[in-house]
């Protein structure tokens, strides 16, 4: 079985970094993945030995590897000019919908406009996604397919086999408090710098991580306003980590008796929740859906109140002072996602639905329900 996915975007983002381990994952279940993207933003790199990829805007030429490859099923994920490609390309299999964009406004043109092509499916990764996405739409069903980690690749690494030789590398002693992901508004990076400095203004004990954003749309932004708020000191940044690198940065922060921040607005999964996790590192965010579909309050990380800094600096103190939890709640988190997004877990149920959903297309049966 050959199938290919379609998005605009090649990022180091939750969405890449989830096709990634289901590549691999299919893979050794007879499935082969190719990918179509027609932008890198810096993210060619985690797909590199993976999956073959093709970068290209050219109509023609996209056209071209639709009507060549003889895929028997095409996913597109947020990406509406896709159904003019498929459509010249005279493509007859099955095509799958992917809905990520957690923003109503954006997700929009991707859900309204099918120009002559009917997918028989939407694909979101939470069920807050799925209430997004019944908005927008009504007679196309909605399946519920959280998104998985390796964990073979991200675990939670014993002492011995942590890298603490490369970079990054904190100062002796102090607590890390890790911040993974573009440097945007809706990750919300203005309010990771009023948490900073309010833990500056009261303790010199903690130092954050911000990993990620050299290629964001923001990043100047960023900069400017970190170094006008004089937080180089506490906030080192780190524009690019190679992907392969991640399990020991969660390491360090762990070994560290830290926890990873989230300050996003809106999410419709966030794979570095799950990432953290079972790499045994609690996660401090703002208790909205879906985040709370995948961390537990006070299990695996502690969920503060809306956007609120003091709140949030609250759980943060709760957690790398109190060593006792900090060590229960790393446990618990690394059992969650075994048990809930382990890729063998997820994948097994986007395998078992697209082999299903091809063999009924093939013999023209019936459609296959949401969940």
């Amino acid at each position: 079985m050959k199938i290919l996915v379609i998005w605009r975007l090649l990022t180091v983002g939750g969405v890449n970094a989830g096709w990634r381990n289901r590549a691999i994952y299919f893979k050794k279940h007879g499935i082969e993945t190719e990918f179509l993207y027609t932008t890198d933003h810096g993210g060619l790199h985690i797909m590199q030995d993976v999956a073959k990829v093709y970068l290209t805007k050219d109509d023609n030429e996209i056209i071209n590897i639709i009507k060549e490859n003889g895929y028997d099923a095409i996913i597109v994920v947020d990406t509406g000019a896709a159904y003019k490609w498929i459509r010249k390309a005279k493509y007859e299999g099955p095509i799958l919908i992917e809905a990520r964009t957690p923003e109503l406004i954006k997700l929009m043109p991707h859900l309204k406009t099918f120009k002559g092509i009917e997918p028989k499916l939407i694909i979101v990764p939470s069920h807050y996604q799925k209430r997004l996405v019944s908005i927008l739409t009504e007679d196309i069903p909605i399946h519920v397919i959280y998104n998985g980690v390796d964990t073979s690749f991200f675990r939670a690494l014993p002492v011995e086999e942590i890298d603490f030789a490369s970079l990054p590398l904190n100062q002796l002693g102090k607590k890390i408090v890790g911040w993974i992901g573009r440097t945007d508004r809706r990750k919300n990076w203005p309010m990771l710098l009023e948490v900073a400095k309010k833990i500056k203004h009261e303790r010199d004990d903690i130092e954050f991580w911000l990993i990620g954003g050299a290629q964001s749309v923001q990043r100047e932004e960023f900069a400017a306003a970190w170094k006008d708020g004089e937080l180089t000191d506490i906030v080192k940044w780190f524009p690019v980590i190679p992907y392969q690198q991640m399990p020991h940065v969660y390491a360090k922060i762990r070994e560290s008796g830290g926890c990873t921040l989230a300050t996003t607005k809106s999410e419709s999964f966030g794979n570095t929740f799950i990432e953290s996790m079972v790499c045994g590192v609690p996660v401090v965010a703002s208790n909205i859906m879906p985040i709370n579909e995948l961390v537990v309050n006070g299990e695996t990380g502690l969920l503060y109140r809306g956007q609120n800094v003091d709140d949030a600096v609250k759980q943060i103190y709760e957690i790398v002072d109190n060593p006792d939890m900090h060590r229960n709640m790393s446990e618990a988190a690394v059992r969650r996602v075994e048990e809930n997004f382990a890729i063998q877990v997820v994948a097994d149920q986007y395998v078992h639905l697209l082999k299903s959903f091809i063999q009924l297309e093939r013999n023209g049966d019936g459609e296959v329900e949401a969940t």
